[in-house]
């Protein structure tokens, strides 16, 4: 039996590379769901005059820019984001979009490369608000899956029946339960990446 700080560390890094997984996989929910959209689609407003989904793609970017830039050393709302600004009627480019988007993402991801278990109760601040890294990176992950969850609905809405599902689709449960492939994040994010 490992000694409690070993048994800590190890656990630690599965707490660590769990989260990952879970961001990657709302990450190839999201970009699975907007390459099946039209330009024309990714700006176009959702069901009942929502948000569309380029706005809550922006919005993402800007958040995830904002919270893991300096994310050990600096308040996640930065004084260059500005918030309000996401939620703005836009009609950017596909590949405005995606730069946006990626960009976010690609600190986000840059920034958990380089945390270790020694990190997790560390804090942090957001809005001033102390937080341990954990509990960050918990509240952000929720976040992120909340928006993620409003891009595959009103993709899935906007296309209608082309739509094609990113999970077990109607009907084929049974089939999946056979043979379960994507419980795991990096799987079902392996899974995605190759719908794409």
């Amino acid at each position: 039996m490992q000694p409690p700080d070993d048994r800590d560390a190890v656990l630690a890094r599965f707490i660590l590379a769990s989260i990952e997984a879970e961001y990657r996989r709302y990450k190839a929910l999201a970009d699975a769901a907007m390459a099946q959209l039209s330009d024309a689609d990714l700006i176009a407003p959702g069901p009942a005059g929502g948000n569309p989904i380029a706005v809550v793609a922006w919005h993402v970017g800007g958040n995830l820019a904002s919270r893991f830039t300096d994310f050990l050393t600096s308040d996640g709302e930065k004084s260059w984001r500005k918030r309000d600004e996401e939620f703005a009627p836009r009609a950017p480019t596909r590949q405005e979009l995606l730069d946006h988007w990626e960009r976010g993402w690609r600190i986000l991801l840059d920034s958990l490369a380089g945390l270790t278990d020694a990190y997790l109760e560390a804090t942090v601040t957001i809005r001033g608000t102390p937080l341990r890294v954990h509990e960050a990176l918990h509240r952000s992950l929720a976040h992120t899956s909340y928006h993620v969850g409003q891009i595959v609905y009103v993709a899935k809405a906007l296309r209608g029946p082309a739509w094609r599902y990113l999970s077990i689709p109607p009907g084929g449960t049974e089939a999946y339960n056979r043979n379960p492939t994507s419980e795991r994040a990096d799987a079902h994010a392996s899974r995605l990446k190759g719908a794409t």
